[in-house]
């Protein structure tokens, strides 16, 4: 008996696998043709013969939803309505309406001009392809180390102290102070610590980085001080007020108000409030 009822379910499953990639072909060979006008569901028999919208509706498939909300507004004074939903609402002036995720349709102030942004406007799909940055051939795309390009700290640590300031200290000292020949020699010697391994590590001897700087276990100051030179800021940053200095200056001195030390600062900017939204 399971045999014969093994092999029917055998059987009803190959026809109907059959049946689909006939289907399948069937769709498959079919242009479509028509369009939804409006939007609206179709039929799986309709689906061969629609071409996909392109765009969402922009009629809200729910026109039921918040009616409460309307009949009260419709039915009471400004100030009724306003007390009403102070009172009984979690947070009233909420741009999203509590949404986690808002309808397309959703538009908020993003500027004190009343321009509005829509919701993920303009849409991932419609924005420009990413620019990846590529690696040279010779470079190595899994090397993340920081400490070899950290030019902010290079001069933090007491001893890796700047040889030039360190140099121009002692210059001004007396040449012939015992304790002034000392620090000389111990400036031209560099610091003692983080000798490096040899590129010897617990597995045995590595030569896959002569410089030792692809493990911290291999790395030598001298080598350090080397990577560190190619990395170092060759600029003179500027604040972002600069461009405007004289109209910040004209604005407090037209006020007769003393001019502080640089201007202020917007912190979250029109571009970065669409870009958030």
């Amino acid at each position: 008996m399971t045999v014969t009822f093994k092999k029917v379910g055998e059987a009803v499953a190959s026809r109907v696998v059959q049946s689909s990639k006939t289907a399948v072909k069937a769709a498959g060979s079919i242009t479509p043709t028509r369009e939804v006008k409006p939007p609206r569901a179709i039929s799986k028999e309709e689906a061969p013969h629609m071409i996909p919208a392109r765009e969402s509706t922009k009629t809200t498939m729910m026109p039921w939803r918040g009616w409460v909300d309307r009949f009260l507004k419709d039915k009471m004074t400004p100030e009724q309505y306003s007390t009403m939903r102070n009172t009984f609402y979690f947070w009233p002036e909420d741009p999203y309406n509590l949404w986690q995720m808002p309808p397309g349709t959703s538009k908020i102030p993003v500027a004190a001009d009343g321009q509005e942004a829509g919701f993920r406007e303009v849409s991932p799909g419609s924005q420009p392809a990413v620019d990846i940055p590529l690696h040279a051939l010779d470079d190595d795309p899994y090397d993340s180390g920081y400490f070899k390009k950290d030019t902010r700290r290079r001069y933090v640590d007491p001893e890796f102290p700047h040889p030039e300031i360190e140099q121009l200290k002692l210059d001004m000292q007396d040449p012939n102070d015992p304790e002034v020949q000392a620090a000389k020699e111990k400036l031209a010697a560099g610091p003692k610590s983080s000798p490096g391994n040899g590129l010897r590590f617990a597995t045995g001897p590595s030569n896959f980085d002569p410089t030792g700087l692809r493990a911290v276990m291999a790395v030598t100051n001298a080598e350090i001080e080397k990577e560190m030179d190619k990395h170092m800021p060759d600029h003179l940053p500027e604040p972002i007020w600069k461009e405007k200095e004289d109209a910040l200056f004209n604005w407090y001195k037209e006020r007769d108000l003393p001019v502080p030390m640089g201007g202020n600062w917007n912190f979250v900017k029109k571009e970065k409030r669409v870009a958030r939204w």
